[in-house]
């Protein structure tokens, strides 16, 4: 049988100031995190190697979910499309303070509000262009 099925995050270039976001946004724990300079393996021609002060991969725990992040090539340009990332929350008041948190410097898709579902749901796309959904199960 499969392991769990964990996000990874490719932020080309800001992985470390998402990691900073997050910690401060959603109350994240940072894990392992490992630079390109920390590979011991040679570089290898047919592979590039960003900088060697990118993050080549790291995790972060938010509300008991690992998930995984990397600078990737550092491309400077992020393609967060096709997906979102749940966000559940024990309360409206709770909703409300993570939402407004995700939404600094991003794009407010769906305003927070109450719907047949939920007390409360709202879609957010974060400053780093990752969608969020937040939402309190009823």
């Amino acid at each position: 049988m499969p392991g769990p099925v964990q996000p990874y995050l490719f932020f080309e270039g800001r992985c470390e100031e998402a990691l900073a976001f997050y910690e401060k946004a959603l109350g994240a724990e940072r894990g392992q995190l490992m630079r390109y300079s920390d590979n011991p393996d040679p570089s290898r021609a047919d592979c590039p190697t960003p900088p060697g002060d990118k993050v080549m991969h790291c995790n972060f725990t938010v509300g008991g979910t690992q998930i995984m992040a990397s600078d990737g090539m550092a491309s400077g340009t992020t393609n967060f499309k096709g997906f979102g990332l749940t966000l559940g929350a024990d309360t409206t008041q709770e909703a409300e303070r993570m939402f407004q948190a995700l939404a600094d410097g991003g794009k407010i898709q769906m305003p927070l509000g109450k719907t047949f579902y939920s007390p409360a749901f709202g879609m957010v796309e974060d400053r780093f262009g990752v969608l969020w959904m937040v939402m309190v199960s009823p």
